[in-house]
């Protein structure tokens, strides 16, 4: 009998070891998606404050829960089960429909870039009325869609090897995490003005300067981001179509700019690692500007052609 209970209690031993080696192995599997996926996340953090640059300081937060709300929607009901499905079926679809998604992003971006020049700007400056804000969450809750389907199929990549439960809890496990990461900052940036005005109201005469820095320079920070947002989605829809091209058996535009790389890397000593990524970053963002002008040009044609006809 109490030989049966020590075996017992052997096993229970090393199944408890095995499930604490399993966590291990989704833990470090996790915290390795998450840092492959680090770039889009903070183009996510730059891109999300423009759409409430403009709101009123008592929707800023309420918006920026519904559109981390929308995201998180985006990351577990859709892409997750999409990707997890198309990775076991069909993975060969995974390129084409992340260039897509790619070509939206550039769009989005050369349309701000045109607007800015031609001093235009569809969406306005100013968002007032709860229409308006329902259309803003929309379309940010549509761009952060392109943003974390990039970010839940490069952690799919990194965890490819894993059977399917822990590559689901991992995938799961990521787009909580990175969700929360960036809606918490992007509640921080657009608050800290209201932070600054706090501090501003201070007895110390230190806080109170850090105040009114603080509420000086929010703005700049914001139209700071919006450029930087901008910028963002051309980059980051640029590179996704030049890998995508690659990928699909068009070398040419991926090769050039990985000659274009070594050169610099090899001509810029000590910080040629940094000046070969500005350089396919620039590319990047110039072949997405390129790509979503033509688009641009391509939805405004088309319901003039249908009003002529």
């Amino acid at each position: 009998m109490s030989a049966g209970l020590f075996g017992l209690l052997d096993d229970v031993a090393v199944l408890a070891r095995l499930a604490a080696a399993s966590l291990d192995d989704i833990g470090a599997a996790t915290g390795r998606a998450t840092a492959k996926a680090a770039g889009v996340v903070i183009d996510d953090t730059a891109v999300t404050p423009q759409y409430v640059h403009g709101i009123t300081a008592d929707r800023e937060l309420p918006m920026i829960k519904r559109i981390a709300i929308g995201s998180l929607r985006n990351k577990l009901v859709f892409i997750l089960p999409a990707a997890l499905i198309l990775s076991q079926f069909a993975p060969w679809l995974l390129t084409p429909i992340l260039m897509v998604g790619a070509g939206y992003l550039c769009f989005e971006g050369a349309e701000k870039v045109l607007g800015r020049f031609l001093h235009h700007d569809s969406r306005g400056t100013e968002t007032e009325g709860a229409a308006d804000e329902k259309a803003m969450t929309a379309d940010a809750i549509r761009t952060d869609f392109i943003l974390s389907a990039e970010i839940m199929v490069i952690a799919l990549n990194e965890v490819a090897h894993q059977s399917f439960v822990p590559r689901l809890i991992i995938l799961a496990i990521v787009a909580v995490v990175i969700t929360a990461a960036v809606y918490g900052v992007v509640g921080v940036i657009v608050k800290m003005d209201d932070v600054g005005l706090s501090l501003a109201q201070r007895s110390s005469t230190f806080v109170q300067a850090l105040g009114r820095g603080l509420v000086t320079g929010m703005p700049k920070l914001l139209s700071a981001l919006s450029i930087i947002g901008t910028v963002a989605m051309l980059w980051v829809g640029g590179h996704i179509l030049l890998s995508g091209t690659d990928t699909l058996g068009w070398h040419a535009p991926y090769s050039w700019v990985h000659h274009a790389e070594e050169a610099v890397r090899d001509a810029v000593p000590g910080v040629g690692g940094l000046m070969a990524w500005l350089t396919n970053t620039a590319a990047s963002a110039v072949i997405g500007f390129v790509v979503g002008t033509i688009v641009v040009l391509i939805v405004q044609v088309l319901p003039s052609r249908k009003r002529t006809d």
